[in-house]
């Protein structure tokens, strides 16, 4: 019997926060369908997009409720991100290059095949804006969804979905900020990028304390939001100007990143599925299915994203650039793949900055809650499946 892989505390408790994110982001989504669609729905709607703030001098910060959610509590939901990307970058999955490769691999065949997907459906026409939308999986909703499998399934497959993920998220990221910036402003721009080269300033002088990251990280999320940079960009770079340290339970990165795990996973995805999901179903709406954007993000995400992680994972596997880790089968990798399907949060929150048609964000909202239902499901199955009542799942490859 194989010594099964031991995980990190810090990894333990990510993976149990989303595990537990992922059923409350499930009932918050229902939640906010059921609402929408009862008695209450156009009240419900209203607050979502009524406009709070304040104003500082000139500066009006006066936004839809909705519009805070987006760029703002995201923000903090990228920040962690950022931090667990770093923290597998310096001692995590990522942090030895053999390792990391395969799910580096993996995630760049779980956004190019998706994409392309995408791509051949709607190449030349007003949707072919949505490429980004099928690339992205949901970490919260993914881990949920593998975590019901208990012991049946590898530590190390937890390890490869996570880090697929997360590179995945990166990626995303990366399409957002180069793909759906508007208005650009290289003023403020630069001025957030300064602030930037500020705190890596700060980092390599060795200080460490986190009020002296996060006070001009709020005025960096400012510039970037008025630079026509999505603002959340700001948290991933915030997260990777903030000192990593040892990476040991004292370091302010790992305070941090324990600190936000129960808040993003309890309160700002749930909150951004409760701003977002509130999809009112018009008569006719299932004629939605029917159009080139929602076939596109449907394939991609349900077909597109297993496909694309096993054909990129095989192919490096057999040119030796990579291993396959010793508990890991192909079937594995396969069942990984198809859950990797749900989109969900970055799949809808990059709707939003791809179009501006209130039908189509509609249909793209249900083809990403539809892709998302079909692929969790078919992944929990499949990988039940192949892993019938064994509470030690190390398999041979095959």
């Amino acid at each position: 019997m194989m010594k099964r892989i031991q995980l990190s505390k810090l990894f333990t408790d990510f993976f149990h926060s989303e595990k537990t994110g992922g059923i409350v982001l499930i009932v918050c989504t229902v939640l906010s369908i059921l609402i929408a669609n009862s008695t209450f729905g156009e009240t419900y709607l209203h607050f979502w997009h009524q406009s709070i703030g304040f104003n500082v001098g000139s500066i009006d910060m006066h936004h839809p409720v909705e519009y805070w959610v987006n760029d703002g509590l995201m923000a903090i939901f990228f920040l962690m991100i950022g931090l667990e990307i770093e923290r597998e970058l310096y001692a995590g999955e990522l942090s030895n290059v053999r390792n990391a490769l395969l799910p580096v691999i993996a995630a760049m065949g779980g956004m190019l095949t998706p994409a392309l997907f995408h791509f051949l459906w709607n190449h030349g026409t007003t949707e072919q804006a949505g490429i980004g939308i099928p690339m992205a999986t949901d970490i919260a909703f993914a881990l949920g969804i593998l975590s019901l499998l208990g012991n049946r399934v590898p530590a190390s497959l937890k390890i490869f979905l996570a880090a697929l993920a997360i590179i995945d998220d990166l990626g995303a990221i990366i399409v957002i900020a180069v793909f759906y910036t508007e208005g650009f402003s290289l003023a403020y721009f630069g001025s957030a990028m300064g602030i930037f080269t500020l705190l890596i300033i700060f980092n390599r002088l060795r200080i460490n304390y986190l009020i002296v990251y996060l006070i001009p990280g709020v005025f960096m999320w400012y510039f970037m939001l008025k630079s026509g940079v999505h603002a959340t960009i700001s948290g991933i770079l915030l997260a990777f100007a903030i000192p990593f340290g040892d990476g040991s339970e004292k370091s302010i990165s790992y305070k941090l990143q324990h600190f936000l795990h129960k808040p993003v996973a309890f309160f700002i995805l749930p909150v951004f599925a409760l701003a977002n999901t509130g999809i009112v179903f018009e008569p006719g709406w299932q004629k939605g299915f029917g159009t080139k954007n929602t076939l596109g993000i449907m394939s991609g995400l349900i077909l597109g994203k297993p496909i694309g992680i096993f054909l990129f994972c095989y192919a490096a596997v057999k040119t030796k650039i990579c291993r396959l880790p010793s508990e890991l089968s192909w079937k594995h990798i396969t069942g990984a793949g198809m859950l990797a399907g749900i989109g969900f949060t970055m799949s809808i929150f990059i709707t939003l900055l791809a179009f501006n048609d209130a039908t189509t964000i509609v249909n793209a909202k249900i083809a990403v809650l539809s892709a998302s239902v079909i692929a969790g499901a078919a992944g929990f199955l499949y990988l039940k499946a192949i892993t019938p009542g064994l509470p030690d799942s190390s398999r041979p490859r095959g």
